[in-house]
């Protein structure tokens, strides 16, 4: 099991990646949400002179507000400051487009950029599509340091439903996961990548294949309680950003609330629908993964918190990240509370990395 960190973009906060890569954190996934953080790239840009050993890359980049050849070239200038430890996330684009009031980008839409994105971060010749028909474009400059795809840089794809995460296996060397639950979870993950490789006529190898979760980890103290003001401190943005997420699934699709979600849905949903319809897109992802806001701490309930997040004692958590990596998971990126970010990354690599070297 690899572990690396998830980085809300702060072109003022390069010493955590610093620290990451001191602690032995093999990845540095910067996320890319245009109203909401610095951006991703300028981030990075400064990551890479900063650092020499830690892999850079997007965690991830935004399909619906970058095409494909800004974000191939975007990349290919990391790889430039960083070359061989450079890669690119990419997804369609949840939070970044619904903070501005509009929905993701469609799996159809997706699958065509995925198409154009793929050659170009070979410096290869792609069709771009546009009004005027398919264009056929390629990085015509790359050589003098400008940008660099003499190194490969990996293309991991965000998936968390069946088409996104067959979107995953037909184009990407990697997936990007919520966490899975159990093994049984992480199986049918597997079964969705590769179906989605299997109908585009491509093999995959899982041993050549990336798999990273999204969560964060909270070791316990003895007897500490799941929903202690420490644990809450430490986790409860991602918590959070995942009641956000479910909120925005029931409004936009119907789909009526489940699990931990279920036991909340009622109250948030009256607090949250008390703002003005026009602008709610502006309030829903409040604080997202940074911090909590006020009024949403009575939300974190010990089923929320342990639903978005890996909360146990050393022990425990060794032995489900083991079922985990056994289950085929390669990395766990962790993204913790913002003021808490150093705490946690600092009692993950002392408690439970060591266990996984």
């Amino acid at each position: 099991m690899d572990f690396g960190i998830c980085v809300a973009s702060h072109v003022n906060d390069i010493d955590y990646v610093v620290r990451a890569e001191q602690l032995g954190y093999g990845h540095a996934w910067l996320a890319d949400s245009q109203m909401l953080w610095s951006d991703c790239y300028a981030t990075l840009a400064i990551a890479a002179t900063r650092t020499s050993r830690i892999r850079l890359g997007t965690g991830v980049a935004i399909a619906g507000t970058r095409p494909a050849p800004v974000n191939a070239a975007g990349i290919a200038t990391i790889n430039a400051l960083a070359p061989g430890r450079t890669f690119l996330g990419v997804g369609s684009g949840n939070t970044a487009l619904r903070v501005m009031g509009l929905p993701p980008m469609r799996i159809r839409q997706f699958d065509e950029y995925l198409e154009t994105l793929r050659p170009l971060l070979r410096g290869e010749e792609a069709l771009f599509p546009s009004d005027q028909g398919d264009i056929p474009i390629r990085h015509i400059m790359p050589d003098k340091g400008f940008v660099n795809f003499d190194e490969e840089i990996p293309l991991y794809i965000s998936g968390f439903g069946p088409r996104s995460l067959g979107l995953a296996g037909k184009h990407g060397d990697g997936a990007v996961l919520g966490i899975p639950a159990n093994p049984a979870v992480m199986a049918n993950i597997w079964r969705m990548i590769e179906e989605g490789a299997n109908e585009a006529g491509r093999s995959i190898e899982r041993d050549d294949y990336y798999t990273t979760a999204l969560s964060t980890i909270v070791v316990l103290d003895t007897g500490e309680a799941v929903d202690s003001d420490r644990v809450k401190a430490e986790c409860g943005a991602m918590a959070m950003a995942a009641v956000h997420y479910g909120y925005e699934q029931v409004r936009n699709f119907g789909h009526q609330p489940a699990g931990a979600l279920a036991y909340i849905w009622d109250d948030y949903r009256e607090m949250i629908e008390a703002y003005p319809e026009e602008r709610r897109h502006q309030r829903i992802h409040g604080g997202h993964n940074c911090w909590v806001l006020p009024e949403e701490e009575r939300f974190l309930t010990p089923d929320v918190l342990q639903a978005a997040s890996l909360i146990g004692t050393r022990d425990q958590l060794i032995d489900q990240l083991a079922a985990l990596d056994e289950a085929g998971l390669d990395q766990i990126m962790i993204l913790p509370n913002f003021d808490t970010r150093f705490d946690v990354i600092e009692r993950v690599a002392a408690d439970v990395i060591p266990a996984f070297n």
